[in-house]
């Protein structure tokens, strides 16, 4: 069956609206369109249905993250208390698990030494072995070898210290183990915790309670200090 058009014509001032309307004899219609003069269409789009929402999708669960330690640099460590404090000439071997930092130069030269600490007591190792020279005092902390001389200086063996050396200074201030001679033209004093393995030669000898002395000692005259 054809449809038929009816117009209508209504006047707005001096603009006319025509109005189409459409009758089937079908399903009712889609959509109405107005037409505004002079040909202007207006649309309107046909109302959609809702959308279903959609069931989220259920995801397993992935591995949990796993903390990495910080790695540490290397050089970013506790060093350990330098084997010597004082300013000497050294000339000998010197083994480093750790960091030197300075220069070395035929002028003079500087250097700064940081061993690593030991995590576990291992077999003592000597951190200095050679020949050392000083001036005026010198203190050992760690483990060294070798000779140790001084005109007039004063050797302080600090008690955690081991010394495997001869000893020939001004003054010898011992509260570690010293195993070697040791020859003080001035003094010895020994700690409680001393323990000296060889001969001593001093003009003064003085020891606490609790010293250990193995070796034969001789009184030097006061004009043999020189």
């Amino acid at each position: 069956m054809s449809p038929k058009t009816a117009l209508k014509r209504e006047p707005t001032g001096t603009t006319e609206t025509v109005t189409d309307s459409v009758v089937r004899s079908g399903p009712a219609p889609v959509a109405q369109i107005p037409q505004r003069l002079p040909n202007v269409l207006a649309v309107t789009a046909p109302q959609r249905a809702p959308a279903r929402p959609v069931a989220a999708t259920p995801v397993a669960p992935g591995p949990t993250p796993v903390a990495r330690p910080h790695r540490e640099n290397s050089a970013n460590f506790q060093a350990r208390v330098p084997v010597i404090t004082g300013e000497a000439v050294y000339r000998g071997a010197m083994p480093v698990d750790g960091i030197i930092s300075g220069h070395l130069g035929a002028a003079g030269s500087a250097l700064t030494i940081k061993q690593r600490p030991r995590s576990r007591p291992v077999e003592s190792i000597p951190e200095l072995d050679g020949e050392l020279s000083f001036k005026d005092m010198l203190r050992v902390n760690g483990h060294i070898a070798g000779k140790v001389t001084s005109a007039r200086g004063t050797l302080i063996v600090d008690a955690s210290a081991r010394v495997d050396a001869d000893i020939d200074v001004g003054a010898a201030v011992i509260s570690g183990i010293v195993n070697g001679d040791v020859i003080a033209r001035q003094r010895v004093e020994l700690g409680a915790a001393a323990v000296i393995n060889g001969n001593i030669s001093t003009c003064s000898l003085t020891m606490k309670p609790g010293a250990v002395f193995q070796g034969d000692c001789r009184m030097l005259k006061p004009d043999a200090q020189d």
